[in-house]
């Protein structure tokens, strides 16, 4: 192979090479398709170039074609081999540029539109061409070129169809996937964050014809304003429950707020358990003011409890030290001694009684351990009167009226605690008129027995 077929580009008489250097195009898929196509075989002239051409005498240089021979030029430089030698590095100069046509056609390195326009200057320009070679064969490889070129050019023509087909098919989808959003989503961030997507991907989307591409987009804006819609009126209505919330908890605010001075201690309690519950069914208010009212709220519950748990506390000791006093009356009456002076011992046991139910209250926990103990030396005592009712009863007579004054002095206590709403009182009062009638009863019976 010649200089000239090794090195694509160089430049010959012709100017060939200028057309060559502007065939530097983006591949296509379509022309590496061409390339799979038989192509005819590459012309050759430097090697023999007198099998295509001669020089006469007078220096006429001729071309052979298949009309017969033309005259290409005249050489009267040297001898008539250089001359023909020269006109065949020009012929070889045009077959290596569409030599390189074929190349990058073959390799999807070259543009069939340019190629195209690039074979059909060549083949142009072979009718009056100055160059000496197989024109007939360089033709073939021209049109070879041709066909490649319309063929890649077809190829590209329904690649960019497809393309087309695709863009549009993907603004199809999302225009669709704009409308559900747009119709059915509540959730308004993430729907809002993906409608912002859709229309980033919708601006790098090209080759939708604009009739359609208008119409898609038509389509698409009229989503979004649907969807904008719908999230304003929601947060608008959103709004309007907020406030309407946020009136509602300063209304609460406000009651639990009275109620810390308040030493009703369970109904109070129940009602900041009830002021909760409707906090809760209020709904929520914008975010500054719900803070701030729950503060509120928060810091009024807390300065109640705190007041009650300090009045428990008091009154915890205040218990724990009648408990004690208690104690004390219970070792006091341990020691009455009814076998001593029975009346004596009543009286004494009397006077505990009394003591007794003026301490006032004890922990609940310890109430039935003290009362016991007491009642255990009541029953002793009482047991000691039966006794001495049974042995010998001078005065039963006696006895039985102030047993049953006794009887009627607890039971007036008893009815004058309950009319006062005193019931613990009223309580341990008809237990001691209890207890006395149960002596009467005693009493009497040993009157209608002797």
């Amino acid at each position: 192979m010649t200089e000239h077929e090794t090195t694509p580009g160089t430049t010959g008489d012709s100017g060939a090479g200028a057309v060559v250097e502007e065939t530097r195009v983006e591949a296509t898929p379509v022309a590496a398709a061409a390339a799979t196509a038989a192509a005819p075989p590459v012309p050759v002239a430097s090697d023999h170039p007198d099998r295509w051409g001669r020089v006469d005498a007078d220096g006429t240089v001729y071309v052979k074609t298949a009309d017969g021979e033309r005259v290409v030029g005249s050489w009267q430089a040297g001898e008539p081999a250089e001359g023909l030698a020269h006109f065949a590095r020009r012929f070889d100069d045009i077959r290596t540029e569409v030599e390189l046509l074929v190349t990058r056609l073959s390799s999807g390195a070259g543009d069939p539109k340019h190629a195209m326009t690039s074979a059909k200057h060549v083949k142009e320009s072979l009718a009056d061409a100055a160059v000496v070679g197989d024109l007939a064969a360089l033709a073939a490889r021209v049109d070879y070129v041709l066909v490649k070129a319309e063929e890649g050019l077809e190829a590209a023509k329904a690649a960019k169809d497809e393309a087309r087909a695709a863009a549009g098919a993907r603004k199809q989808e999302l225009v669709e996937e704009a409308e559900v959003l747009a119709n059915e989503s509540t959730q308004w961030k993430s729907a809002g964050d993906r409608l912002r997507q859709i229309l980033d991907e919708w601006k790098t989307i090209r080759g939708v014809d604009r009739k359609t591409d208008e119409q898609l987009w038509r389509r698409f804006s009229k989503a979004r304003d649907a969807f904008n819609r719908r999230r304003g009126s929601h947060f608008a209505d959103l709004d309007r429950q907020r406030t309407v919330a946020k009136n509602r908890k300063q209304e609460l605010v406000e009651e639990a707020e009275k109620l810390i001075e308040s030493d009703d201690w369970g109904p109070t309690a129940g009602r900041y358990k009830d002021l909760m519950v409707e906090w809760k069914a209020a709904g929520r208010a914008p975010k500054e003011a719900d803070d701030a009212l729950w503060q509120r709220f928060r810091a009024a519950q807390d300065a109640f409890f705190a007041k009650r748990s300090e009045a428990f506390s008091e009154r915890d000791a205040e218990f724990s030290t009648n408990a004690k006093l208690k104690e004390e009356l219970l070792a006091e009456a341990e020691r009455i001694d009814p076998s001593l002076d029975l009346e004596s011992a009543r009286q004494q046991l009397y006077k505990i009684q009394e003591r007794w139910d003026a301490i006032g209250k004890v922990p609940r926990e310890r109430v039935r351990e003290l009362e016991g103990k007491l009642r255990t030396i009541e029953e002793r005592v009482r047991g000691a009167v039966d006794a001495q009712w049974r042995k010998s009863d001078p005065e039963a007579e006696a006895r039985v009226a102030q047993f049953r004054e006794r009887v009627e002095q607890f039971e007036a206590q008893a009815a004058k605690a309950r009319t006062a709403g005193d019931k613990r009182r009223a309580e341990q009062a008809e237990a001691q008129a209890k207890q006395w009638r149960e002596w009467l009863a005693a009493a009497e019976q040993a009157v209608s027995s002797r």
